[in-house]
């Protein structure tokens, strides 16, 4: 297959990136729910798809990127400047913690590196993307806390455990979990995923399940709904 992924209305080259574009980020980019969102943040942006994605679901937004890989940094730029956003959308070359900004963020997304104390992968670049320990999350959930706005929230999907970690956290950090989606393969198979939401106020959590098969190799008709304006697929 090509580095170039076409969408119905952007395409995402991801040469130079160690992380493809993959079901992870493109169902957060689509599930993700903040009325009006103007200011939005998408922390490890790689090819920028979750970036260029909320672009287009909130059309009055203006989006920054942040992404620490410089190669994966310079192609979600180009991604970018290529895309009817372009005068939306910007990509940030730095650690979210080196981030400095005055802009406080109604929505903020990340589909973050999750293996926690697991064995690191060889290749370098794809571990920094793929892997990071208890600490990265405490100074996600400090960093995020402090750019949001008061009524905004904070979208990650994380393996079970790692959410499970980040919820038991985030009231420390002045969040607390306003809803949960729990993603599984199948009706048959466990939840290999959660997507959840922080708040800073929260009435009462949602929670939900979301599956994305119906029979082998067929979709439900929530996942081509979710995705149809993206996926030339659906």
């Amino acid at each position: 297959m090509g580095s170039i992924f076409k969408f119905k209305q952007f395409e995402v080259n991801q040469a130079g990136c160690a992380m493809k574009i993959n079901t992870d980020g493109v169902l957060l980019g689509a599930i993700v729910k903040k009325n009006d969102a103007k200011q939005i943040l998408d922390i490890g942006t790689g090819t920028g798809v979750i970036a260029l994605m909320l672009a287009q679901r909130f059309p009055n937004s203006l989006v920054d990127a942040v992404e620490i890989d410089e190669s994966a940094a310079l192609t979600a730029a180009a991604n970018f400047s290529n895309s009817g956003f372009s005068a939306r959308v910007k990509a940030h070359h730095c650690a979210i913690v080196s981030y400095h900004t005055d802009v406080k963020y109604d929505l903020i997304v990340s589909n973050p590196p999750y293996f926690v104390n697991d064995l690191k992968n060889p290749e370098q670049r794809k571990g920094i993307a793929r892997h990071a320990d208890q600490d990265f999350f405490e100074l996600l959930l400090s960093k995020t806390s402090a750019l949001l706005t008061d009524d905004g929230c904070i979208w990650l999907i994380l393996p079970v455990k790692q959410a499970e970690f980040v919820v038991a956290r985030a009231g420390a950090f002045n969040l607390s979990l306003g809803e949960r989606i729990n993603v599984c393969s199948d009706e048959s198979k466990p939840v290999f995923r959660h997507i959840i939401c922080l708040q800073r106020k929260v009435d009462e959590p949602k929670n939900s399940n979301f599956f994305i098969y119906k029979a082998e190799k067929v979709y439900t008709e929530d996942y081509r709904r979710l995705l149809k304006d993206f996926l030339l697929a659906f």
